[in-house]
């Protein structure tokens, strides 16, 4: 068996992510979520993460603002509303180096599914729930 402390989130987490703009709009987010099968996209301005849209926080943004429309109205809504606006900026980050036990630690306790890697405050990877327990399945 591996030993956890020693085993990092560079081995497990996904690189170079797709990531979008704050004045992108939601439906590019949306797209990008369906398309690609992805859960969470990292936003970047001038190269620096300034936040993360998640497909729930586009779903909790869609319900609120658009329960009751007619499909034509969804789409122009979603097309109008930026990213910004519903993006989350609090982030809790990590960098290559971090133990992938004490990542799966910080998720659990921050109740977050995804974190994104930073390496001197550049986006290099994200690691989600799905990277964790397929390294845990791997070491069963």
């Amino acid at each position: 068996m591996k030993n956890e402390k020693k085993v990092t989130v560079s081995e497990i987490m996904m690189g170079s992510p797709v990531t979008l703009a704050p004045n992108d709009t939601l439906d590019l987010a949306n797209d990008v979520i369906s398309l690609g099968r992805i859960r969470h996209i990292p936003i970047v301005e001038n190269g620096k993460l300034v936040g993360l849209i998640s497909e729930r926080d586009l779903i909790g943004a869609a319900a609120n603002r658009i329960f009751g429309l007619k499909q034509e109205s969804r789409s122009a809504l979603l097309k109008s509303e930026l990213i910004k606006n519903v993006m989350k900026k609090r982030l809790v980050t990590v960098t290559p180096d971090t133990p992938i036990k004490e990542a799966a630690r910080l998720m659990a306790d921050k109740k977050v599914g995804c974190v994104p890697v930073l390496r001197k405050g550049a986006l290099v990877g994200l690691v989600t729930t799905t990277n964790v327990l397929h390294y845990l399945g791997s070491i069963a």
